[in-house]
């Protein structure tokens, strides 16, 4: 088991490896540009990219959505509390509390552990998460009028329309289709090369306080989604992938809000590092627990 799950982790340590080792030597990396090209392109062409296509039906999407929006409040209200532990500002811990790495880690584990039955589970929760973090997300990290930035971001038109095609069985025009893919292939790697970028000059007492916040956050996000899967009543294996994928490492979007609303990028991107390292060790006693049931 260890052995598949670096073989997924090692893409996500190979790409922030790059980044890191590119600004080491001394070669420029336009942050700010990368930054809006991701937003305003890539991250829209990979959620239409990714959902349009997916077969969900109407009862388990809505079902799974509320009691993924359930956790991620819970989360946030929790947010305050851990801010008081670990000395920090709370504008600066909310997302990385509420918003895990449940798509291009989540997903991939949930596929290898529970197969196409657990999928559909997986991006649903992928969904929700999106859904928050790209509209809450965005009011909370903008400097101006939020409610025109909001209105302003590609990713939540792409959101409802890959929402409306999900409930509605509908898939893109093939030339849409190919389109969004193909503009879809650079999000992820430039989101862990501007990750590696930020950690090139992360400070050691960085690195603590990420263990620290991952310690905290994890069990925080099991026991959370736990308790509201049996309160909704999940059937199992929807339980079992809920609390997988909110366990999941801090997500690396999380960096790219903290980067432009320029809340101490540095220390937000310990952890989502910090908690993909725990990944390692955390993620395969966890998937012994859930998926005997």
């Amino acid at each position: 088991m260890f052995a598949e799950l670096f073989a997924v982790m090692a893409p996500v340590l190979a790409g922030a490896g790059l980044g890191y080792f590119w600004v080491r030597l001394g070669n420029p990396y336009p942050v700010d540009f990368i930054t809006r090209l991701v937003f305003n392109i890539g991250t829209p062409s990979l959620v239409l990219a990714s959902l349009s296509g997916a077969e969900i039906d109407a009862h388990t999407f809505g079902l799974t959505m509320m009691a993924t929006a359930l956790v991620i409040l819970l989360m946030g209200v929790a947010t305050f509390g851990v801010a008081m532990l670990l000395g920090r500002s709370w504008k600066v811990l909310i997302a990385p509390m509420m918003y895990p790495n449940t798509g291009n880690m989540g997903l991939p584990v949930v596929l290898y552990a529970f197969g196409s039955a657990g999928f559909t589970y997986g991006i649903t929760i992928m969904v929700t998460v999106s859904l928050f973090q790209f509209s809450l997300g965005t009011l909370l990290s903008s400097r101006g009028n939020p409610f025109m930035a909001l209105i302003k971001t590609p990713t939540v038109y792409a959101i409802g329309i890959a929402m409306a095609l999900l409930l509605t069985d509908t898939a893109l025009p093939l030339w849409l289709g190919n389109s969004v893919e193909l503009m879809s292939g650079f999000t992820v790697p430039l989101m862990l090369i501007t990750l590696g970028v930020s950690l090139a000059n992360i400070q050691v007492k960085n690195l603590k306080s990420g263990l620290g916040f991952s310690l905290v956050r994890i069990p925080l996000a099991a026991a959370a989604a736990w308790l509201i899967a049996e309160w909704i009543g999940l059937p199992p294996i929807a339980q079992s992938i809920l609390v997988l994928q909110m366990c999941m490492p801090v997500a690396v979007f999380n960096y790219l809000f903290a980067q432009r609303a320029q809340r101490e990028p540095a220390y937000v991107a310990s952890l989502v590092f910090c908690s993909t390292f725990l990944a390692l060790f955390y993620l395969p006693a966890l998937l012994a627990w859930l998926m005997p049931r």
